[in-house]
C-alpha cells in the first residue's frame, strides 16, 4: 500500500495520477536499471498502452473506509461472542441449547449478572425476556454447571471487549451517516431519513441506511431481489455510483471477475472459470445470488432454473453476473426494477422453448403440431 500516500499527495495538487495494474506490463521487454525502466513506462504511457485501474471518488473512498473498519469492529465482537460461548461451554454451562443468541437482550442480562456474582440458576432465569420460548426451569436447567474462577475471567474480558467494540461501532456509525449527509444527492425529491429506524440485521447501522444510499445513487437498489441494504451498502462502497468508469455492462462484469474466463490454446478451451479477482463488492453479489434460492419472484425461479442445470457454484457466479448486469444499468440510466413475477418468467421460457424445438424441428424437416389438432 505504500502508493496510496503518494497517490493521494498528488492528486490534492490537481495531476491525473494512473495507477496501472503491474500484471499489464509484465510481459513487456523490460530494462536493467530504474532509469530506464522509467522512461520505458513513460513511452508506453505516451502512446496509450497502459491502461488506469479502477479507483473510485474520494466521497466513496471515505465513505469505503468508514465501512472497511465498521466491518472489522463487527468481525471482532463476533469473536468475542464466540469466546464467550466457549467459556461457557468449558464451564458445562450450556446456555446456547435454550438460547439461540448468547449475545441478545436474555443472553446478555444473563452474562452480566454471572460477571456481577451471580451463582444462582433460579435467580438468573427471572432475567429471561417473554420473546424467549424456552421456560424459566429449562433455563435454570442449563446454568447448572462448574464456576471456574479462570473461565470466569476470560468471560468477564471477553463481556469488557463485546462493550467496547459495541461502542466503536456506534461511533463509526455516527462518523458513516455524517459523512453521507455531505455527499451529493441524484434526485430532488429525496427522501428524508426516518430517525431511529431499526436496522434490518442486529449488526446493521441504527439510522435510516436505505434513504440516504437511494438518495446518494438516485435509484433503490434494493428493489432488486436479494440485494439488502447491506449488500447495497457495500456495492456502492467499494463501486460508487459512477458507472462512466466502465463503457458497457460487460466490462463492468468483467472487472467484478464475473465473466468466463476461457483458456484458449491452439481453439481448444484448456480451462473455463472466472478470473480470481478478490473483490467485495463480487463477494456481496454472490452472497445475494444465493439468497435467492426461496425467492418468490422471477430472479429467484432463474437461479433455481440455473442451479438444477448446471449445480449450485456456476449457478451463483452466473445470477450474481445477472445482478451486476441490473446494477449497472439502474446506476447509469437512473431506471427502477420492476419485478414481472414468476408467471411472467416462466411464460417466457416456455416460449423460448417452444421456439427452440420449432427451430430443430425445421433443421429435421419436421413440423410441430399441438395435441389438440392431432386425431386418432
Amino acid at each position: 500500500m505504500y502508493w496510496v500516500a503518494l497517490f493521494q499527495i498528488l492528486e490534492d495538487y490537481g495531476l491525473k495520477v494512473n495507477v496501472v495494474n503491474a500484471r499489464h506490463t509484465k510481459t513487456l521487454p523490460g530494462r536493467k536499471t530504474d532509469v530506464l525502466e522509467c522512461q520505458w513506462l513513460q513511452k508506453l504511457h505516451t502512446f496509450g498502452l497502459l491502461n488506469n485501474s479502477f479507483r473510485p471518488a474520494q466521497d466513496i473512498r471515505v465513505l469505503r473506509t468508514y465501512l472497511r473498519q465498521r466491518e472489522n469492529l463487527v468481525a471482532a465482537a463476533s469473536k468475542c461472542i464466540q469466546h464467550m460461548q466457549k467459556a461457557l461451554t468449558q464451564m458445562n454451562l450450556q446456555l446456547a441449547n435454550v438460547i439461540s443468541d448468547i449475545s441478545g437482550a436474555t443472553g446478555l442480562a444473563i452474562l452480566r449478572a454471572i460477571v456481577a456474582g451471580e451463582r444462582d440458576p433460579n435467580k438468573l432465569s427471572t432475567l429471561k425476556n417473554n420473546n424467549i420460548r424456552a421456560s424459566r426451569e429449562e433455563i435454570a436447567q442449563s446454568l447448572e454447571g462448574d464456576w471456574r474462577s479462570e473461565l470466569l475471567f476470560v468471560l468477564e474480558q471477553s463481556l469488557e471487549l463485546y462493550d467496547t467494540f459495541l461502542g466503536k461501532i456506534a461511533a463509526c456509525d455516527q462518523r458513516v451517516q455524517a459523512h453521507l449527509k455531505t455527499m451529493e444527492s441524484k434526485v430532488e425529491d429525496a427522501p428524508q431519513p426516518s430517525p431511529g429506524t431499526r436496522p434490518s440485521r442486529k449488526d446493521g447501522p441504527r439510522f435510516d441506511l436505505r434513504s440516504h444510499l437511494q438518495r446518494i445513487a438516485g435509484v433503490d437498489l434494493t428493489r432488486v431481489d436479494g440485494l439488502n441494504i447491506q449488500t447495497v451498502q457495500t456495492i456502492i462502497s467499494e463501486v460508487g455510483v459512477d458507472m462512466s468508469r466502465w463503457n458497457t455492462e460487460k466490462q463492468f462484469s468483467s472487472w467484478l471477475g464475473l465473466c468466463p474466463d476461457n483458456r484458449i490454446s491452439g481453439g481448444k478451451v484448456l480451462k473455463r472459470g472466472t478470473r480470481q479477482v478478490v473483490n467485495r463488492a463480487a463477494t456481496a453479489l454472490r452472497l445475494a445470488a444465493w439468497s435467492l434460492i426461496r425467492s418468490q419472484s422471477a430472479l429467484g425461479a432463474n437461479f433455481r432454473r440455473l442451479r438444477s442445470k448446471l449445480g449450485a457454484p456456476k449457478a451463483i457466479t452466473a445470477m450474481a453476473h445477472k445482478l451486476a448486469r441490473l446494477i449497472y444499468r439502474m446506476l447509469k440510466f437512473g431506471a427502477d426494477y420492476v419485478d414481472k413475477g414468476i408467471e411472467a418468467y416462466e411464460s417466457r421460457y416456455r416460449h423460448q422453448q417452444m421456439k427452440w424445438l420449432t427451430k430443430q424441428a425445421a433443421a429435421l424437416n419436421l413440423q410441430l403440431v399441438p395435441s389438440s389438432e392431432i386425431t386418432v
